[in-house]
């Protein structure tokens, strides 16, 4: 009785899981980092380091993959994006530029882009491995 109750509401767990999953990453890996670099000949980078961004999306990876594994792909695709869009949105809130809200906006279309291939992947790889074991 009690499992029929809980069931639909996992979805919205995995949602919820993922998106503070996300948002917790994106605070350790980039959250810190807020300057901007100036170079001796006057050029300007950053805030962010190549290696934040990677460090970040490999954090990602392990649980967006266990997630698709177990066959909760909305919870990998719709938490995760929600989680760095919530992320990058309140991170960048005090730019006075407007251009915050196309990063935003950026971030949420790559997140949402680059979980769906994770999900279809991973999904592939279930039927493979269902395929195989009978």
């Amino acid at each position: 009785m009690r499992r029929r109750v809980l069931k639909p509401l996992l979805p919205l767990l995995w949602v919820l899981v993922l998106a503070g999953a996300s948002a917790a990453a994106w605070a350790a890996w980039l959250g810190w980092d807020q300057k901007y670099d100036e170079h001796p000949d006057g050029t300007v980078s950053g805030p962010y380091q190549a290696w934040q961004v990677i460090g970040l999306a490999l954090t990602l990876l392990a649980p967006a993959c266990w997630a698709a594994y177990r066959r909760h792909f909305a919870g990998v695709v719709l938490g995760i994006t929600l989680g760095l869009t919530f992320a990058a949105g309140y991170d960048w809130s005090d730019d006075s530029t407007g251009q915050s809200g196309v990063g935003v906006v950026l971030i949420m279309m790559g997140s949402l882009a680059a979980t769906a291939v994770v999900s279809a992947v991973a999904a592939s790889m279930t039927r493979d491995v269902q395929r195989i074991g009978g």
